[in-house]
């Protein structure tokens, strides 16, 4: 009897993991929601990279990408977890915000990488989580760019449209990330 309540109270290691694939796609959901449209740019600015980011460092490499595997399959379907501006289901990956979208698993897994946390004992220091947020960033927006420069035909205008305007706001999210991340990454990694 004593067995069965133990086995019961303590989930397995993959019920835990479903579980927090699915609670990164929905903080990135979430962060989805808070979206300011600027103007000039059909890219409204979000908080999504930034959650990506922290997706991606919390639960490493495979488990971060599978969160965004399944964010883009939800939104892909249909389900409301995009910015409420522009096209629903699997059109918005074809829009002008489709490869920043597409990028995301990608970013999250760079970010998981970098990060490390192999020995979960060792934290990474802010050198590190810097390095790492910065490439998830850089790739999220090569992403974009190579979208809105097929949907353009030009460099310039896709560096004009995806992203001048969201340096200095990108920058204050690398900031955040790292801040968060340094005290928070080696512990939730130790429990996946």
């Amino acid at each position: 009897m004593q067995a069965q309540t133990a086995v019961v109270s303590a989930p397995s290691l993959t019920a835990r993991r479903a579980l927090v694939v699915a609670l990164g796609a929905a903080l990135v959901a979430i962060a989805a929601q808070i979206a300011i449209p600027l103007p000039g740019t059909p890219v409204p600015m979000t908080l999504q990279p930034l959650a990506v980011l922290l997706v991606g460092a919390w639960l490493g490499a495979g488990l971060g990408a599978a969160s965004l595997i399944l964010y883009l399959a939800l939104g892909a379907a249909g389900l409301p977890v995009f910015t409420p501006y522009g096209l629903p289901g699997i059109a918005r990956l074809l829009g002008p915000t489709g490869g920043y979208l597409l990028a995301y698993p990608v970013a999250a897994f760079a970010v998981g990488r970098l990060v490390g946390a192999t020995d979960p004992a060792r934290k990474p220091g802010v050198a590190r989580l810097s390095v790492a947020v910065f490439t998830g960033l850089v790739l999220i927006h090569l992403g974009g760019l190579a979208q809105l420069l097929i949907l353009t035909g030009s460099a310039s205008g896709a560096l004009r449209l995806g992203t001048l305007p969201f340096v200095i706001g990108d920058l204050v999210k690398v900031v955040i990330a790292v801040l968060v991340l340094k005290p928070t990454v080696s512990p939730l990694r130790a429990r996946l």
